[in-house]
């Protein structure tokens, strides 16, 4: 990819309202990051709102000073578990040694406050499968995720943080982002410099079990963020491995719950490798790379999307609705669906959820 063209790439992805499935759109319509920046205003003042593009920063440089780069959905050293994503993330940024991230990985998860045994079976199970040869994932948080990274630093461990990739968080694994840095490989969806904030972290674990073939969660209360990267993994039609634990322990009603619900009983990585061996090579590859498409006959779209615009918006509600269910009872062709949904987004208007799920902001 030309400097110029990467430049315009982190500009769009850099944009508000410009999410992983709007990027998508926008490069598949436009044919790059350099076309689809020079439509963005018309597009929002079409969907009802002024958008203005992210303007140059000296993002890449200071990157690029720190030993990191950037790596776009578009490039072959992108992780194949993260461009099978329906939608990756347009680009990430990583520090330390990029080849890791071609390797099988599992992600193992679970509670910051975990018990002393919970936190030697993390890592038991951590050393274990980087001597079977895969790479571990997780979010370098305190606990489960620590003990998983601190066991596999030897064999390949990749931490996947909430805010830039120069930020450690929390503070108190600083010594342990040094040896990751190191040794394995950071990741990050955030700008660099950026200070983590709550609403990160789901981003975050949707990559962690996007880089990986399943997730292992050991301790896990309900409503914790580990339960949220199973879901991501569900999603993504990833394994689930649930280590279970005490009815008296709240850090295990959560994985009982997913055992319960069809995750595979972990007690060891021999349970992971058995249920991972048929599968292993087999990531499909996605139906199309952003960046190489041609750009569609745009006047024309518009002119539909114009024509039906009214039975498209009276189709959504505060609560989320299926964008095939808005297909259906509007009878408009997806793309035209697709390019007035993309046009409220831009504006601000259009809210996505998981499951392909859309709503008004």
């Amino acid at each position: 990819m030309i400097d110029s063209e990467r430049r315009a790439w982190l500009r769009l992805a850099r944009t508000p309202n410009v999410g992983s499935v709007t990027f998508a759109h926008l490069i598949a319509r436009f044919g790059s990051a350099t076309a689809a920046l020079k439509e963005l205003p018309r597009l929002a003042q079409r969907g009802g709102a002024a958008l203005v593009p992210a303007a140059e920063t000296d993002e890449l440089e200071r990157l690029t000073q720190f030993g990191g780069r950037i790596l776009c959905s578009c490039e072959p050293d992108y992780p194949k578990g993260l461009a099978a994503l329906d939608a990756p993330p347009p680009l990430i940024s990583i520090l330390g040694h990029a080849s890791l991230l071609a390797r099988e990985t599992v992600a193992i998860v679970g509670a910051r406050n975990a018990s002393a045994l919970g936190r030697k079976l993390a890592g038991q199970i951590a050393a274990d499968l980087g001597q079977a040869g895969f790479a571990i994932s997780s979010g370098l948080a305190r606990g489960i995720d620590a003990a998983a990274h601190e066991a596999s630093l030897a064999t390949g461990t990749a931490a996947v943080v909430a805010g830039g990739i120069d930020i450690i968080y929390p503070p108190e694994n600083a010594d342990l982002y040094e040896r990751i840095r190191a040794q394995g490989v950071i990741v990050s969806e955030m700008p660099f410099g950026e200070r983590p904030q709550a609403r990160h972290f789901p981003r975050r674990n949707r990559l962690i079990s996007g880089l990986a073939r399943g997730v292992v969660v050991v301790e896990a209360a309900e409503g914790s963020g580990s339960l949220i990267t199973a879901r991501f993994a569900l999603e993504q039609n990833r394994e689930i491995f649930a280590v279970p634990g005490s009815p008296l322990d709240p850090r295990a009603r959560g994985t009982n719950r997913l055992i319960r619900e069809g995750a595979t009983l972990t007690e060891s990585a021999e349970d992971v490798i058995a249920a991972l061996r048929s599968i292993v090579g087999d990531f499909r590859e996605p139906d199309g790379t952003p960046g190489r498409g041609a750009p569609v006959d745009a006047a024309a779209l518009e002119a539909e999307a114009d024509r039906v615009r009214a039975a498209i918006e009276e189709a959504l509600g505060p609560a989320p609705v299926d964008i095939d269910e808005v297909i259906r009872l509007t009878g408009a062709p997806a793309a035209v669906v697709l390019t007035v949904l993309l046009e409220l987004e831009l504006a601000g208007r259009l809210a996505r959820h998981s499951g392909n799920r859309v709503s008004w902001a």
